[in-house]
């Protein structure tokens, strides 16, 4: 229980820091860039999936044309 109220209090005290920090301008600036920079992993997390689903699909494609092939003999 001693764990989770310390957990709560640095996540409280983090959020507090980070929002005193970003009034600066260095700390604007910081977050902007952590921000840009989350955006473009999640964007390549975002292309790399589809990128793997559009493999997949077309594997399923060539699959069912094989099983389609061979059901038709």
């Amino acid at each position: 229980m001693k764990n989770v109220l310390l957990l709560a209090v640095g996540a409280a005290a983090g959020i507090i820091a980070a929002h005193y920090i970003s009034k600066t301008p260095q700390g604007k600036a910081f977050f902007d860039d952590v921000d840009a920079k989350a955006a473009q992993f999640g964007q390549a997390v975002k292309d790399g999936y589809q990128a793997r689903e559009a493999e997949i699909r077309d594997a399923m494609a060539d699959a069912r044309a094989r099983f389609d092939e061979f059901t038709d003999r």
